[in-house]
């Protein structure tokens, strides 16, 4: 018999997204910074279920909600690969003793005073340069994470900064997977969303800096500033630190530059951190394999534990201790099995329509450009928390909102900018969505210690909004379709 389904009604398709909000909140509140080692990986499996009993009630079958699934893990392959790959790149960058080099040498160079902006700063540059806040955070940012951490900076706050400037890079970058994606749903070109984008993110960024500054002028003030020798002696005495360690990661970031795939520029990165342990830290070899002969056998065994699981170098210093460790591919684990759960909640919410559902009635409350806006924003943030992905939250709010933009005169770079605006950079704010459970796990610090200090994500999607009401930069179609700007005293439409 062919499948006979009906339009969910609103209260219908927002019983599971109140389901999901009020158990994650009562999670959270229990379970605490452990939410994340199973419990949300449960609430998420029981609000599938909840969606699926509802899709099942409007006339969906089964099949069709299991193909919603596996399509949606599907669509999350990719990133599943770039965790583990990036758990064995951070196994042997400590192994070969990058990530300490780079502790060593930016303790010398940095203080608490500066130390944020810089972080964000250099994150930014990376970032722009390689068009990946992942492979920027799981490379340099770890390496600031230390830093911060032995200036004695509270890790959300060294969090909040690394990610701040990695998601303006990824933001802004030509090479940007979602920077791409934003204007080819959206229907306009590359460099139009970019140049456009600039008018928003640039006083974003500029905020965020501000807001740095002021933190970093108000510990050096109350004075807290650990002592930095004794680190610097523990790391000297443990490792062989050498400017040529910062050939790896010079190779990651020109692959990527020179837009190798993320999964072949990182093997190569992780291979290569491999080889130079053998080269700079035979004793770090040999200390990690637990094996004192032959050499053959002690590396093979070391920069394997190094990819595939826990290892950590002892050192003099119980502080630098925690710093030189990782768990390889097996760390991430946690984080995939959040992935896989989080697609499943996605997929069934897709499939049955009930994600589609509640985006038609948030069209239908935007009655101007800033509503029109604001209601694209917040759907964006919607599928972030609800599909758990960033490239949903990009790929359906812009195919449901881009007919509307057009109706109402609005280029599509309006609708481009705010889905990137919202979309891009709210992602790594859920610790359940694929990017704040990835970043989390990559930095280990919670997605709730860093997000009230990821000051350019929480400012993005409020910029765009309010130059939609203030009518500032919003574009207008001719009647050719090319963009144009309102006179600058017109007021809102």
């Amino acid at each position: 018999m062919p499948q006979t389904t009906r339009r969910p009604k609103l209260y219908e398709a927002l019983i599971p997204v109140v389901f999901l909000t009020l158990l994650i909140s009562v999670n959270v509140f229990i379970f605490g910074d452990d939410a994340l080692g199973g419990s949300n990986q449960m609430v998420l499996i029981l609000s599938a279920a909840v969606a699926a009993l509802v899709a099942i009630r409007i006339g969906h079958r089964w099949e069709t909600l299991h193909k919603g699934i596996v399509k949606a893990i599907g669509s999350a392959m990719s990133a599943i690969l770039i965790l583990f790959l990036i758990g064995s790149l951070a196994g042997t960058w400590l192994l070969s003793g990058i990530v300490p080099s780079m502790i060593y040498y930016g303790l010398q160079i940095l203080n608490p005073t500066i130390f944020l902006v810089a972080a964000c700063v250099v994150s930014a540059i990376v970032s722009l340069a390689t068009g990946s806040s992942w492979s920027t955070v799981a490379t340099l940012g770890v390496a600031l994470l230390g830093i911060g951490r032995t200036l004695g900076i509270p890790e959300g706050i060294i969090g909040g900064a690394i990610i701040s400037g990695a998601y303006f890079g990824d933001k802004m970058s030509p090479l940007s997977d979602t920077t791409n994606l934003a204007p080819a749903m959206a229907g306009t070109d590359l460099f139009t969303h970019i140049r456009y984008m600039a008018w928003t993110t640039v006083p974003s960024i500029s905020i965020a800096l501000i807001i740095f500054m002021v933190i970093g002028l108000t510990r050096a003030q109350d004075g807290a500033i650990n002592d930095i020798q004794p680190v610097l002696t523990a790391i000297d005495d443990t490792f062989r630190i050498s400017p040529l360690l910062f050939l790896v990661p010079a190779l990651v970031i020109t692959l990527i530059i020179r837009k190798v795939p993320a999964l072949p520029a990182l093997l190569a990165g992780t291979l290569a951190g491999g080889i130079f342990a053998l080269i700079f830290q035979p004793h770090i070899v040999y200390q990690v394999s637990g094996v004192e002969d032959p050499f053959a056998v002690a590396a093979y065994m070391a920069v394997m534990k190094a990819m595939y699981t826990n290892i950590s170098v002892v050192t003099d210093h119980e502080m630098v201790n925690s710093l030189l460790q990782t768990g390889g591919m097996s760390g991430m684990l946690n984080t995939v099995w959040l992935i896989i759960c989080a697609m499943i909640f996605g997929g069934i919410m897709e499939s049955s329509g009930l994600l589609q559902r509640i985006t038609q009635s948030v069209i239908k409350l935007a009655h101007n450009t800033g509503s029109l806006v604001a209601s694209t924003a917040g759907t964006c943030l919607f599928f972030n928390i609800t599909a758990s992905d960033q490239y949903l939250a990009i790929v359906v709010p812009g195919r449901m909102f881009a007919d509307t933009y057009k109706k109402r005169g609005l280029s599509p770079q309006n609708l481009s900018r705010t889905l990137e605006d919202s979309g891009t950079v709210t992602s790594v704010l859920v610790p359940w969505n694929t990017c704040g459970a990835t970043q989390s796990a990559v930095l280990g610090v919670p997605t709730l210690a860093f997000l009230p200090y990821a000051f350019f994500n929480l400012i993005s999607p409020f910029m765009t909004v309010l130059f939609a009401y203030l009518n500032i930069r919003i574009s207008r179609l001719t009647r050719k379709g090319a963009g144009k700007e309102p006179p600058p005293k017109e007021a809102s439409a």
